[in-house]
C-alpha cells in the first residue's frame, strides 16, 4: 500500500470516473469526520456528475440521527454513545439506501438534530441512472449497501487538531473506529487530507 499525490479537482474527477463506471442507479458513501469535510466533497461531485447526464440525490447522515433521548442517554459527550448511538442506521438503510436502488426513491431527511423533531419529509423519486451521494462520520461497517465507498483519513494528530479542545473527547470514538472498521481497508477510495490543498490517494 503507498500513496499518490493528487490534487482536489483530481480526486473529484477520479471519484467521478469510478461512478460512471455505474451505467445504472449507483450509491455513494462519503465517509470522514466532519472536521474533515466529506460533505464538502460529496458537494464537489454533484456538478461533474450532472454535466455527464447522471441525475443527483444529495442526503446528509446528520439528518438522519436518532432522538436525542437515545444518542444523548449517557451524556452529550460520550464517545462510545458517538459512535454506537448518534446514527439511526436501519431508517438510513430503510429510508434511503434500499429503496434508492429498487425504484430511485428516497427520504431526503428524518429529524432535525437541532430541533429534535421529525422533519416531516415527503419522499423524492429519481429517473434510472441517478447517483445518490450519502456524506457523514462513521459510516462504514454498517452494512450498509453502496456502489462506491469513499473515506477520507488522517494521521491522529491531525484528527485531534481539526477537531479542537471542544470536540476532543470524540477522538475515542474515532480511534475505535479505525480498529474495529479497518475504514482504509474497507473502502473503494481512500484520499488522505491531512493537508486539504494536496490530498494523496491510497493505491493498494
Amino acid at each position: 500500500m503507498h500513496v499518490r499525490p493528487t490534487t482536489p479537482a483530481a480526486l473529484v474527477a477520479h471519484v467521478v470516473e469510478l461512478v460512471l463506471a455505474h451505467p445504472g442507479r449507483c450509491r455513494v458513501l462519503v465517509d470522514g469526520a466532519a472536521a474533515l469535510r466529506p460533505d464538502a466533497l460529496a458537494d464537489a461531485l454533484v456538478e461533474p456528475l450532472r454535466a455527464a447526464g447522471r441525475p443527483v440525490a444529495r442526503v446528509h447522515a446528520d439528518d438522519f440521527l436518532r432522538p436525542a433521548s437515545l444518542r444523548l442517554e449517557h451524556g452529550r459527550h460520550d464517545p462510545d454513545a458517538y459512535l454506537e448511538d448518534r446514527l439511526d442506521a436501519r431508517a438510513l438503510a430503510r429510508e434511503v439506501l434500499d429503496p434508492f436502488v429498487v425504484d430511485g426513491t428516497y427520504l431526503p431527511t428524518l429529524r432535525d438534530a437541532a430541533r429534535d423533531r421529525a422533519t416531516r419529509a415527503e419522499r423524492v423519486r429519481e429517473d434510472e441512472g441517478a447517483v445518490l451521494l450519502l456524506d457523514g462520520e462513521l459510516l462504514l461497517g454498517r452494512w450498509f449497501d453502496a456502489e462506491l465507498t469513499v473515506h477520507l483519513a488522517v494521521r491522529p494528530a491531525t484528527l485531534a487538531r481539526r477537531l479542537g479542545p471542544d470536540r476532543a473527547w470524540q477522538l475515542p470514538a474515532f480511534t475505535r473506529y479505525e480498529q474495529e472498521v479497518g475504514p482504509q481497508d474497507v473502502a473503494d477510495v481512500v484520499a488522505r487530507v491531512d493537508d486539504p490543498r494536496h490530498p494523496a490517494l491510497v493505491v493498494r
